[in-house]
């Protein structure tokens, strides 16, 4: 019975993953478009990325008497990953309203429009990643083979941001006062998460309601730990593939139900 619930959401996911070539080429047009006539693109945004991390780096490691060899690290990847998910999330309030004159003129499944989104942020991500082995280099931060468990880390990111950045379109599309909620939202989520200060610097309890509860910190956790050569907490993959899974259940039966009627929200 719940598979016919979500039948029709299946089967729009499936056309759009089908066009995976679309969605690349339409990836790839956003970055260029957006950094049209500049001669760096999308490597400005990696000069400012720089800049902050070096900034916030160097000062919160002496705010938090924290070692610049193991802080520096830490923020950068902190700050990178945050930087993908917050855009995601915020363009993806977005993603239908922005694909109005799409939606209305072409048959097209809808899912390839948040799909064209995560790509895109994910070609933008690739810039910045650059960061990283010159942070390493800088402060002689060892590299070993747990790294590649990020590789999984970071696509249970995007299964999870997927299916969020599904459910937010649908409620921004019908709801127009939910993006700047869901904006404000991350601004908070920016400091209750450890992106600039680390979770040992917390006690017991602190750490219980802070980060235990907190979905992004484990979905950062799961990325992060591995590239710093760390092992991330059990829980964290435990939370980020139940999260995967009850997500995109939950998804599945909101875009099935509402699919039909996102083009006359618009």
């Amino acid at each position: 019975m719940f598979t016919s619930l979500i039948k029709s959401g299946l089967y729009d996911i499936a056309q759009a993953l089908k066009q995976y070539s679309l969605i690349g080429m339409l990836g790839w047009h956003d970055v260029s478009h957006r950094y049209k006539r500049s001669s760096l693109g999308a490597f400005w945004l990696t000069i400012s990325t720089s800049v902050m991390i070096t900034t916030i780096g160097v000062l919160f490691s002496k705010i938090f008497h924290a070692p610049l060899r193991e802080f520096l690290p830490y923020v950068s990847i902190g700050m990178i990953i945050w930087g993908l998910i917050s855009t995601v999330i915020t363009e993806g309030c977005q993603a239908f309203i922005s694909a109005q004159p799409i939606i209305k003129q072409l048959n097209l499944p809808l899912f390839l429009h948040i799909a064209r989104l995560i790509w895109k942020n994910i070609v933008i991500l690739g810039h910045n990643l650059m960061i990283i082995p010159i942070v390493f280099l800088i402060v002689w931060q060892p590299i070993k083979i747990s790294i590649l468990l990020s590789l999984l880390g970071f696509a249970l990111l995007i299964i999870n941001l997927s299916w969020l950045t599904l459910l937010l379109s649908i409620f921004c599309a019908r709801y127009r006062d939910t993006p700047p909620i869901v904006s404000s939202i991350l601004q908070i989520l920016f400091y209750l998460t450890p992106i600039m200060w680390m979770p040992e610097r917390l006690g017991a309890r602190a750490n219980l309601y802070l980060l235990q509860s907190n979905p992004f910190y484990h979905w950062l956790n799961v990325v992060r730990e591995p590239l710093l050569s760390h092992h991330a907490s059990w829980f964290s993959w435990e939370f980020s593939f139940a999260t995967a899974f009850l997500g995109w259940l939950m998804t599945l039966f909101v875009f099935t139900r509402y699919r039909c009627r996102i083009a006359y929200w618009l």
